[in-house]
C-alpha cells in the first residue's frame, strides 16, 4: 500500500531555499515606506465566515483540496462582491449542523454585508471552487459551483439580487468530483461553454488508509493511489440548457486527475484552448482545433511533464504574455520538491520552462502552489505574480523538517523577465503561514488596484488591500460583447500610452478553484495620458475597433459595435 514518504533535501540547499522564501529580500524590505498589500480585518471588512473542512482522523482526500472562492459583481452596480465556497453534506461528512457557502455584497464603503440566504446561494454540498460568467447573455452574472459527490451547482441570475438553482433544468450533470472550472466561448457562436476539471475515481466505498500502519495515524492519500477520470465540456445551447460534448469533442480521451485550468489562445488563431493542471498524472493542452475539436499536445508542447520527464502534482494554473513578445505564456505551481514552472511561449505551440532562469524555480522548490496569478500589481504595465501556498498534508510537519503544512503567500515584480521576490515589503500578512487554497484578484474599492482574496482550508479567508501604484496612470475597461459572448472571453486589448505599446488576452479561469474580476486594468506607468487602446473582439474573425481620446484613472465600459460608454 503506498503511503505519504516524500523525499528529503539537502540540509544546506534547503535551509537555503526555505531563508530564500521566508525573508524574500531584506534589503528591499528596509527601504519601503508602507507594506504593499494591507490585511483587511473582518472587523473592517465584516467578512466573518470561516471555512468548515470537514476535519476527520481518517484524512478523506477531499478534505483537503478546497475551499475557492470569487470576485463577481453580481447585482451590477459596478462594485466587486464576494463568494466563498463551503463543505457540506457528503457520503464519508454529516455535519451536525447546516453548512453554506456565503455571498457578501459590496457596501462601497470597504466593508460587505452578508446576503447569503436572501440570494438563494447557500450551496448545501460539499463545494469545491466557484466559477462566474454570464452564460445566458443577459447581463447578469451567474454562478457555478463545483462540488465532491454532487453535480455541479448553476445559479441563475434573476437580476432582482436573487439566484435560481438551474443545475438540472441545464443539463450539466456529472458523476464525477469536480474541482476547478472555466466558462469560455471555445465555437465561437457568441455564447460562454463550460469546461469541468474531474479529479479521481473516490468515494466513501474507495477510501485508502495511508499513513504509520504501527500507530494507525493516517495521512491524506497522494492521489496517485487513485484512478483518473475524464473531464468535461458542455456546450451553450443558447437557451439555458448544455449538451454534453466530452466525448464528441475529444476532451474525454485523456484520462487525468484534473485540479486547475485556463482558457487562453498559445497559437493566437482566435480560437480558446485549455491548459489543465493534473496531479501525479501529465498536464495536458487542449488546443482548439475548430469544429467542436480539441487535440491534446502537452507531451509535444512539453508542457506534460517536467524537465526530467516525470508527472508532477500540478495544482494551479495561469496564462498570460509575462515577456511581452505578444504570445501567451503558461504558469502551473507544484507539490513541495518539484518545483513549479513558468512556461515561455516559442510561438509553434511548444513551450520553454524558464522557472529557474526567472527565480520563480529556486523560490518554490520547498512550496506546494494552489492559487495563483499574474497581474499587474503595481500598475506599471508589466505583469507580477502571485502565489498563494500551503501542502496539502497536515501531517506533513511530522515526516519532513523544512516543509510546513502552512505556507507563507509569496509576491514577485518582474524586472527585466525576471521575477523578483518582494514578499518582504508585501506586508504583516506575507510574514504569516496558511493553508491557502483557491485566491481570486478583483479591486474591490475601485481605486485602479487588483486586490487580493485568499481562501484558507478550515480557515478564515484573507483579504488583502493593494496599496501600491499610487502614482501610476491606469484604464480599467469592462468589456461588453454583442455579437460575441457578452463576458468578452478571448478578446485582445492592446493599448499604448506615452508610446509604449502593450496587449492583453481575456483569458477564463485561471488560479484554483476561483474567478476573478471580468474588469482589465491596463498599467500605464507615468504616461498621463493613453494615447490609444484597440479591442480586437472574440474569434478568428473578430473585428478590431480602435479607440482614442479615452479617459484614464477611472472605468470605462466598451461594447462591441458601439465603443466606449
Amino acid at each position: 500500500m503506498n503511503v505519504f514518504t516524500p523525499s528529503r533535501l539537502g540540509r544546506l540547499s534547503s535551509l537555503i531555499i526555505a531563508t530564500s522564501v521566508l525573508i524574500g529580500l531584506g534589503a528591499l524590505a528596509a527601504n519601503s515606506v508602507s507594506p504593499l498589500f494591507e490585511e483587511i480585518l473582518s472587523s473592517k471588512s465584516g467578512i466573518t465566515w470561516v471555512h468548515d473542512n470537514a476535519r476527520s482522523e481518517k484524512r478523506y482526500l477531499p478534505e483537503t483540496l478546497g475551499p475557492g472562492c470569487a470576485f463577481l459583481d453580481y447585482d451590477n452596480d459596478g462594485w466587486m462582491d464576494i463568494y466563498l465556497v463551503n463543505y457540506g453534506p457528503c457520503d464519508f461528512f454529516k455535519p451536525s449542523k447546516p453548512l453554506f457557502g456565503a455571498l457578501y455584497r459590496n457596501n462601497r464603503d470597504g466593508s460587505f454585508a452578508d446576503v447569503t440566504s436572501k440570494a438563494g446561494v447557500e450551496g448545501n454540498v460539499f463545494g469545491m471552487g466557484a466559477a462566474a460568467g454570464d452564460y445566458d447573455n443577459d447581463g447578469d452574472t451567474d454562478l457555478l459551483v463545483t462540488a465532491y459527490d454532487h453535480s455541479p451547482l448553476l445559479y441563475r441570475n434573476n437580476g432582482d439580487g436573487t439566484f435560481a438553482d438551474q443545475s438540472s433544468k441545464a443539463g450539466v450533470v456529472t458523476n464525477s468530483w469536480t474541482t476547478s472550472a472555466a466558462w469560455f466561448d471555445y465555437d465561437n457562436d457568441g455564447k460562454l461553454d463550460l469546461f469541468l476539471c474531474s479529479f479521481v475515481e473516490y468515494g466513501l466505498k474507495r477510501h485508502i488508509f495511508c499513513g504509520d500502519n504501527k500507530l494507525g495515524r493516517a495521512y491524506y492519500c497522494i492521489p496517485r493511489v487513485f484512478n483518473p477520470t475524464p473531464s468535461y465540456l458542455f456546450h451553450n445551447n443558447g437557451d439555458g440548457t448544455f449538451t454534453d460534448v466530452t466525448k464528441s469533442s475529444g476532451i474525454s480521451k485523456s484520462l487525468g486527475k484534473s485540479l486547475g485550468v485556463v482558457a487562453t489562445d498559445i497559437n493566437n488563431d482566435g480560437m480558446m484552448d485549455l491548459f489543465v493542471a493534473n496531479d501525479t498524472v501529465q498536464n495536458f493542452l487542449f488546443v482548439n482545433r475548430g469544429e467542436g475539436k480539441f487535440e491534446e499536445v502537452g507531451l509535444m508542447a512539453e508542457v506534460a511533464y517536467s524537465e526530467d520527464g516525470r508527472p508532477r502534482s500540478g495544482m494551479g494554473v495561469d496564462s498570460a504574455d509575462f515577456n511581452g513578445d505578444g504570445w501567451p505564456d503558461l504558469f502551473v505551481a507544484n507539490v513541495d520538491q518539484e518545483k513549479f514552472s513558468i512556461y515561455q511561449n516559442n510561438k509553434d505551440e511548444t513551450f520553454r520552462d524558464l522557472a529557474m532562469t526567472t527565480g520563480v524555480g529556486q523560490a518554490t522548490l520547498l512550496l506546494s502552489g494552489w492559487g495563483l496569478k499574474f497581474f499587474d500589481f503595481d500598475n506599471n504595465g508589466v505583469l507580477d505574480l502571485f502565489l498563494a501556498n500551503g501542502h496539502p498534508d497536515d501531517m506533513v510537519d511530522v515526516n519532513m523538517t523544512k516543509v510546513t503544512y502552512k505556507e507563507p503567500l509569496l509576491l514577485f515584480r518582474q524586472e527585466g523577465q525576471k521575477f523578483l521576490n518582494v514578499s518582504a515589503e508585501a506586508g504583516a500578512a506575507f510574514s504569516r503561514q496558511y493553508p491557502a487554497r483557491g485566491m481570486t484578484l478583483g479591486d474591490y474599492d475601485n481605486d485602479g488596484r487588483s486586490d487580493v482574496l485568499v481562501a484558507n482550508n478550515g480557515e478564515p479567508p484573507l483579504l488583502l488591500r493593494n496599496n501600491t501604484g499610487k502614482q501610476q496612470h491606469w484604464i480599467g475597461v469592462k468589456l461588453v460583447g454583442t455579437q460575441s459572448n457578452r463576458d468578452a472571453i478571448g478578446a485582445r486589448l492592446s493599448w499604448s500610452g506615452g508610446g509604449v505599446q502593450r496587449s492583453r488576452l481575456k483569458t477564463a479561469g485561471g488560479s484554483y478553484l476561483s474567478s476573478h474580476d471580468s474588469r482589465e486594468i491596463l498599467g500605464l506607468g507615468a504616461a498621463a495620458k493613453l494615447d490609444w487602446l484597440e479591442v480586437k473582439w472574440p474569434g478568428p474573425k473578430g473585428k478590431t475597433e480602435r479607440l482614442a481620446d479615452l479617459p484614464i484613472d477611472k472605468y470605462i465600459t466598451i461594447t462591441e459595435g458601439k465603443g466606449f460608454q
